[in-house]
């Protein structure tokens, strides 16, 4: 027999208990804001695009470290990844003559190692995963300073296009998807051409897929799967997880071989459309990953939060980003109001908790 309790909960109260509540008001917020005070080009198909591709590049790993996060860890080595595994590619497919396919698999494959040998590290010395991949952060960094003077005398190795051209493994990563769709559409006047007929946007960047890819991806795992259930557990009580017949271990490990992936999968993107790799490339990116999931909603003690809620975070700071530009306000108060939106996202999320708690 159903326990009537269920039906007794209002719809507000289930929504309040969404973890990505707090993003989607932040999302509204931020939307209405730059509505008011922002330039119309900003809502034009190239604004938009803009912003939204900005979203992606944290979003990618955003997914990631909402996945570790929720499992109760932290990895800050992923802004570092991000410029190792790219100037791997670089360096094996410009300095090398290696296919490009080549070089992308291997960043994977060592990236991988990388990622198991951070989780190997945590769970078997039981130190805290700040520290440890805190180490990892200026490990791969000094190493891919280090290895990129040493194979290529600079930090910034360029050429990659035209190296990798043709490549069909390298066109996942730095080319346009739906081309013919906009050229389509520009045919028949539905968005803007320059004076040759050519539209002035010609497709959808892969990073903007590969983010939409991911996010579902990191949606169903959470919501459709025991290994969901798994990382939910792992982050909410290890040790009563493990009584349970949870193999933590090999959760936490998987999670943070998971983040050094998607920090790849964010390289590859970078290197394969910019057309270059920069050792200096994804500084800080792994705080405003962090940034993005807390905003979208998870706790830092881990077990609760959602991919959705990431990758709406994600967004909120595209928009900010980009849409700063697109208003009188000088750039130079980006992170300002980035901070701003961080403090007030974990202040409604913790009253709306507490709300529940009470109720």
């Amino acid at each position: 027999m159903a326990d009537e309790r269920l039906g007794s909960e209002s719809l507000y109260s289930r929504v309040l208990k969404k973890p990505e509540f707090t993003s989607v008001v932040g999302v509204i917020g931020v939307f209405l804001v730059f509505f008011m005070i922002a330039e119309d080009a900003m809502f034009t198909l190239e604004g938009v695009l803009s912003w939204t591709e900005q979203a992606a590049l944290i979003g990618i790993i955003a997914v990631g470290a909402c996945l570790l996060m929720i499992g109760g860890e932290f990895d800050l080595s992923v802004g570092s990844m991000i410029g190792f595994s790219g100037i791997i590619m670089a360096i094996m497919t410009v300095e090398y003559g290696v296919p490009a396919w080549i070089s992308i698999i291997t960043a994977f494959i060592v990236a991988c190692g990388i990622g198991f040998l951070n989780g190997y590290i945590v769970v078997k010395t039981k130190l805290p995963s700040f520290i440890v991949t805190l180490a990892s952060l200026f490990i791969l960094r000094g190493l891919t300073v280090a290895i990129s003077r040493l194979l290529t005398d600079q930090t910034l190795v360029g050429g990659v296009k035209e190296a990798s051209e043709g490549d069909w493994l390298a066109s996942l990563f730095g080319g346009e998807a739906f081309t013919g769709l906009f050229t389509y559409l520009a045919e028949i006047g539905m968005i803007a051409t320059f004076d040759d007929g050519t539209p002035v946007v010609t497709g959808i960047k892969m990073l903007l897929v590969w983010w939409v890819g991911l996010t579902i991806i990191g949606v169903v795992i959470l919501r459709l799967t025991k290994y969901g259930n798994w990382i939910y557990a792992t982050g909410g009580d290890e040790q009563a997880s493990k009584n349970m017949g949870v193999p933590t271990d090999k959760v936490k490990i998987m999670l943070f071989m998971a983040t050094a992936v998607c920090a790849t999968i964010f390289a590859a993107c970078q290197v394969f459309d910019y057309g270059s790799a920069d050792a200096q490339r994804g500084l800080l990116k792994e705080f405003e990953a962090i940034i993005a999931v807390v905003m979208g909603g998870a706790l830092l003690t881990g077990g609760y939060g959602t991919v959705i809620g990431a990758s709406l975070g994600a967004l909120i700071f595209g928009i900010v980003n980009i849409g700063i530009s697109y208003t009188a306000i000088d750039s130079d108060w980006f992170r300002v109001f980035l901070g701003m939106m961080l403090l007030g996202a974990v202040m409604l999320s913790n009253s709306v908790r507490k709300k529940i708690m009470r109720s």
